[in-house]
C-alpha cells in the first residue's frame, strides 16, 4: 500500500454478494459513499441496491466481469470513487490489480502489491516463512511423486476456497487430476498454477487474524478453527479454537509465527495466516491470505473490533494503538460460531442448486452485518433475500449465520435452533447438515478435525433433520393446509357463496393426497367430520387450528404447529412445511401424470444447470459403474457425471460447450444384464 494519509470518501467494492454488503455496512456507518459493480446476472441482487451508486459490467462469466481489472478501475473513476476494496476471491489477491488501482490514483484497501506477490503464491510464501523458522509441509514435484509419498494434495498456487484442490491416492491418477485442478483454478482465479504437498488425512485447520498498519504495529487479533470442511472448503468456523484452548502454550506460538510472517513482508492491512495442526498442537504453515476472510465475523463477535473499519482506517494511513483494545466488558468474549449456508445438496455429491429464493427468514436476529451489542445473539451476513435468483455463474454460498454467547455450547445450541427453524424456501440447501454438525456430540466436545464429515458419516450428517415420522406428520399438515387453501380459493371465486365452513348434507368422504418428500411418497387419507379429524395412520390426532398458512394439531396430547407456504412451479405444486421438528419440502404427486414427461430407463439427467466441458465416451462404448462419462462446470466447480452401472452407452445427446438445464438427459446407459437380453 503506497497511498498514505489520503482521506477515503467513496469506496468501490470490486466484488459481489454478502462481502460487498458487509463492506457497504461499515462504510455507511462512517459516512463513506459506496459503489457497486455488477454483472448481468447480478442486476437485481441485494448488494447492487445497497450501494449508493452501481455500475454495470456487461457479461455473465467472472472472466468478463469481476476479473476484469481495467473495467473495474474505469467504473471507479467514472463513479467518483477514491478507493477500491477487493473483498475476497476474484481479484482480491491479485498484485497486478493492486498496482493498477494505485497507478490510477486510487487507494487500494489491502496490503502492498509486493506483499501480495510474496504471500499470494503458496509456493513462494512457504519458502519465505520457512527461512524465518516457521514449520512448513514439504512441496512435492508432481513429476517425481512416488507411491510412498501418497496420498498427496494438489493445490492452486493462487486463490483459495477449495478451488483447484484434489486428493490423489494413485500415481496413475495424478496427470488427469493435475489438469482438472489447473482448469478449475484458472477459471476461478485467472491463474492455473498448481503444486503438490503431502496430504494429512486428519488435522486441524487453525488460522490467525492479523491486522497491521504502515507504522510498524502488527496485531495478532485472535485465532479461528475452520476444520470442518467439504471439498476443502470451510463450512463451520469458530473462535476461539477448541484445539488451541486445550493445548497449553499453543496460542502464543501461533501468534508469534503469524506476526513473524506478516513482518517478513512489511504487511499492512487485514490478513490471515493459516496453519495445519495435529492433536498435539504441532502446526505447519499452509498459506497467508492477503485479504479479509469469509469467516471474519467470528473474530468480530469475540473481540468487538470492526475489521472492515480497521481496513479503511489503515488504508488511509491511520495508526493502530500499540496494544489491541480489550473486548468490551459484558458485550463480547466467550465464543462465536459461523456456518456457511450453501445452495447445494450434500447427499447428492454436493451438487449446487439454482432457482429463486421464495422466502428467507431467520428468527431472533440481533444484527445484519453488524458488531455485537450484547453478550449473546445472532448475526446474519446474507447475499440473498426473498426474490433473489441463485444462478450457475458464481459461488453457491447464500449467507453466513453467526451465533455468539458466553460459552461455546450455548453458541452452538442457539445457532442450531435458528437454522432448524429458519424459513428458507425455493432452493435446496445444506441447512440440515449444518444442524446435525452443531448438535453432534463430537462437535460439542470440540473434536473437530478435517476428517469430521468422513469420520461421522456424511450420509448420517446430511440426513433430513425431520426424520421419517416427523416427515409423515408434516405431510398430514400439508394435506390439511392444501384443503384449506382450496376452500379459500373457492370462496374468493364465489363458488361456495355464503355457505358456512364444512357444510354438507352427506357424511364426508375420505380425501387422498400424495406428497413426495425426502423419505419417499406419503399417501395421506383423511376426512374432516363433525367429530373431528379422521386420518389413516394418525390415531389420537386432532385439529387445533387450520388455515392455508398454519396447522396446529393435537398429537397424543401434545399441540404441534407447522407453518406452510404453497408455490406453483412448471413441474408441480411445492409445499414448504416449517416446524419445530425441522423443515420439509414436498411436491404434490399428480394423480394422472403426463407420460410424455417420463425419461427412458438408465437415463442420467443433469443435477444442475451448467455447461458440458468434456465428454469421455461415445455412444456404443462399454462402461463400468462409476466411470466418468462427462464433466459439467457450474458455480466455478467441475462436476463429474459417472456411469450408474456396468453397461453400454445407448445415447449421448450432449456435446462439449453445450449448456444444459436441470433434468436434461445427458446420457442413457443400458445395464449389462439388460444389454444381454
Amino acid at each position: 500500500m503506497t497511498t498514505m494519509n489520503q482521506p477515503i470518501t467513496c469506496v468501490l467494492v470490486a466484488n459481489r454478494g454478502e462481502i460487498a454488503r458487509r463492506v457497504f455496512h461499515s462504510c455507511r456507518e462512517r459516512g463513506i459513499s459506496t459503489v457497486a459493480v455488477f454483472s448481468t446476472p447480478d442486476a437485481g441482487a441485494p448488494f447492487v441496491l445497497d450501494a449508493d451508486t452501481a455500475v454495470h459490467l456487461p457479461g455473465t462469466a467472472a472472466s468478463d466481469t469481476y476479473l476484469r481489472a481495467e473495467v473495474i478501475i474505469a467504473a471507479a473513476l467514472r463513479a467518483g470513487a477514491d478507493a477500491i476494496h477487493p473483498g475476497y476471491g476474484f481479484l482480491s489477491e491479485n498484485a497486478g490489480f493492486a498496482r493498477a488501482v494505485e497507478a490510477a490514483g486510487l487507494t487500494w484497501i489491502g496490503p502492498s502489491p509486493a506483499a501480495i506477490d510474496s504471500m499470494g503464491s503458496k509456493i513462494e510464501s512457504k519458502l519465505l516463512v520457512a527461512a524465518g523458522g516457521v514449520p512448513v509441509l514439504t512441496e512435492l514435484d508432481p513429476a517425481t511423486v512416488t507411491e510412498s509419498q501418497l496420498p498427496v494434495l494438489i493445490k492452486a498456487s493462487a486463490g483459495g476456497g477449495g478451488r483447484g484442490m484434489r486428493i490423489v491416492r494413485a500415481v496413475a491418477d495424478l496427470p488427469a487430476e493435475l489438469e482438472a485442478a489447473s482448469t478449475e483454478a484458472a477459471s476461478a482465479f485467472g491463474d492455473g498454477t498448481v503444486f503438490c504437498e503431502p496430504y494429512l488425512e486428519t488435522g486441524h485447520h487453525v488460522e490467525v487474524q492479523i491486522m497491521a498498519d504502515a507504522h510498524g504495529t502488527v496485531w495478532a487479533v485472535g485465532e479461528r478453527e475452520c476444520s470442518i470442511q467439504r471439498r476443502h472448503q470451510k463450512v463451520v468456523e469458530e473462535a476461539p479454537s477448541p484445539l488451541v484452548e486445550r493445548t497449553p502454550g499453543m496460542r502464543e506460538k501461533l501468534f508469534a509465527a503469524a506476526v513473524a510472517a506478516a513482518r517478513a513482508v512489511d504487511y499492512v492491512g487485514a490478513g490471515t495466516v493459516e496453519f495445519l495442526a495435529d492433536e498435539a498442537g504441532r502446526f505447519y504453515f499452509l498459506e497467508m491470505n492477503t485479504r479479509l476472510q469469509v469467516e471474519h465475523p467470528v473474530t468480530e463477535c469475540t473481540t468487538g473490533l470492526d475489521l472492515v473499519a480497521l481496513q479503511l482506517e489503515v488504508a488511509a494511513g491511520g495508526k493502530l494503538p500499540e496494544r489491541q483494545p480489550s473486548p468490551r466488558a459484558g458485550m463480547v468474549g466467550g465464543a462465536a460460531i459461523e456456518v456457511r449456508l450453501y445452495a447445494e445438496d450434500p447427499a447428492a455429491g454436493w451438487a449446487p442448486q439454482t432457482g429463486t429464493i421464495q422466502r428467507f427468514e431467520v428468527d431472533g436476529l440481533a444484527a445484519d452485518f453488524a458488531l455485537p451489542a450484547r453478550e449473546r445473539g445472532l448475526r446474519l451476513d446474507s447475499s440473498v433475500e426473498a426474490g433473489s435468483t441463485v444462478s450457475i455463474h458464481y459461488d453457491p454460498m447464500l449467507a453466513k449465520l453467526i451465533a455468539w454467547a458466553p460459552t461455546r455450547t450455548e453458541a452452538a445450541r442457539t445457532l442450531a435452533k435458528a437454522l432448524a427453524t429458519a424459513r428458507i424456501h425455493g432452493v435446496r440447501t445444506n441447512r440440515d447438515l449444518l444442524v446435525h454438525i452443531l448438535r453432534h456430540k463430537a462437535f460439542l466436545a470440540g473434536e473437530t478435525d478435517t476428517a469430521f464429515l468422513s469420520t461421522h458419516g456424511l450420509e448420517t450428517l446430511a440426513a433430513p433433520v425431520a426424520g421419517p415420522a416427523e416427515e409423515k406428520l408434516a405431510a398430514l399438515a400439508a394435506a390439511l393446509a392444501g384443503a384449506a387453501l382450496r376452500r379459500d380459493q373457492a370462496r374468493s371465486n364465489g363458488v361456495l357463496g355464503g355457505l358456512p365452513s364444512g357444510w354438507r348434507n352427506l357424511p364426508s368422504m375420505q380425501h387422498t393426497t400424495t406428497f413426495a418428500g425426502p423419505a419417499g411418497e406419503h399417501p395421506i387419507r383423511y376426512a374432516l367430520t363433525r367429530r373431528g379429524l379422521k386420518a389413516e395412520g394418525f390415531g389420537g390426532t386432532g385439529v387445533v387450528h387450520l388455515s392455508a398458512e398454519q396447522v396446529s394439531l393435537d398429537v397424543d396430547g401434545l399441540v404441534r404447529t407447522w407453518h406452510l407456504a404453497h408455490y406453483a412451479t412448471n413441474a408441480a405444486t411445492v409445499i414448504e412445511v416449517d416446524g419445530d421438528g425441522g423443515s420439509v419440502t414436498f411436491t404434490e404427486v399428480e394423480r394422472f401424470p403426463d407420460p410424455s414427461l417420463a425419461v427412458a430407463e438408465g437415463s442420467l439427467t443433469a443435477p444442475m444447470p451448467g455447461a458440458v466441458v468434456s465428454v469421455h465416451v461415445q455412444a456404443g462404448d462399454a462402461v463400468t459403474a462409476g466411470q466418468p462419462l462427462l464433466v459439467l462446470e457450474a458455480m466455478k466447480m467441475l462436476h463429474t457425471i459417472g456411469a450408474p452401472v456396468d453397461g453400454v452407452v445407448a445415447e449421448l445427446p450432449v456435446t462439449v460447450g453445450q449448456n444444459v438445464d436441470v433434468g436434461m438427459v445427458l446420457a442413457v446407459v443400458n445395464a449389462a444384464d439388460s444389454a444381454v437380453k
